[in-house]
C-alpha cells in the first residue's frame, strides 16, 4: 500500500462510524470507479470547511454572520428552543410546526470530557435571556444522563432570567438521540411539551 493511499484511508476515518475497513472500501471505490466524484467531494469539502462558520446568535452552522432563521422577521422571538446539535435543530424544524428561534449548544455538559457551560456558549445564552425577549425556553436535549444534566442547568438559567423553562414531553426513548427519532414521535413530543419543575 502506498503512503498516499494510507493517508487517504486515515483521513476518511475522521468521519463518525467509519473504521479502518470502511475507510479502505471508500478509498478503493473512489480510486477505482469514482475519481470525478472524489474530485467533486474534495472541492466541496474544502470550500465548506473554509466558508461555513457559526451564526452569531444561535450557533448553528451558517455561511453568513446571522443565519436565515435568526434573521427571519416571521419567527416568534419569545420562544427559544435549545438543542444539542444542528442535526437536532433540523429534526425539530422538519417534524414540527415550531416557529420560534433556536440555540444550538454544539454538545452537552460533560465534565469528564472537559465540556462545561463555557464550551456550550451558555454565557451568551444567559446574556440573551437577560435581555427579557425570551418568555419560554424550550429545552430539547437528549434523554441521556448528560442531556438531562444539561436540561437541569438550562432550566435553572431560564428561571434566573424570568423565562419559563419547558421540556419536550415523554415519548422520546430514554437514552435516545433526537436526530434518530422518527418524525411522528418527535412531533408529538414537541407538541406535548410541559413546564419543567424545580
Amino acid at each position: 500500500m502506498t503512503a498516499l493511499l494510507e493517508q487517504l484511508i486515515e483521513a476518511l476515518r475522521v468521519l463518525p462510524g467509519v473504521g479502518r475497513k470502511s475507510a479502505q472500501r471508500m478509498a478503493y471505490h473512489v480510486l477505482e470507479r469514482g475519481r470525478d466524484g472524489g474530485r467533486q467531494l474534495a472541492a466541496v469539502l474544502a470550500e465548506a470547511v473554509e466558508r461555513i462558520g457559526h451564526c452569531s446568535q444561535c450557533r448553528d452552522f451558517s455561511e453568513t454572520p446571522v443565519c436565515a432563521t435568526c434573521a427571519s422577521a416571521s419567527r416568534d422571538r419569545q420562544q427559544l428552543c435549545v438543542v444539542e446539535s444542528p442535526a437536532d435543530r433540523l429534526a425539530i424544524e422538519t417534524a414540527t410546526g415550531y416557529r420560534g428561534l433556536y440555540y444550538v449548544l454544539q454538545g452537552r455538559l460533560s465534565p469528564l470530557d472537559g465540556i462545561g457551560p463555557r464550551e456550550l456558549g451558555l454565557d451568551a445564552l444567559a446574556t440573551r435571556l437577560a435581555s427579557g425577549e425570551v418568555a419560554e425556553l424550550i429545552v430539547a436535549t437528549s434523554a441521556t444522563v448528560e442531556g438531562e444534566a444539561t436540561a437541569h442547568y438550562l432550566a435553572q438559567l431560564a428561571r434566573q432570567h424570568g423565562a419559563r423553562p419547558s421540556r419536550l414531553a415523554q415519548g422520546l426513548p430514554l437514552g435516545g438521540e433526537l436526530e434518530y427519532v422518527d418524525r411522528g414521535t418527535l412531533s408529538h413530543a414537541f407538541g406535548s411539551r410541559g413546564e419543567m419543575r424545580e
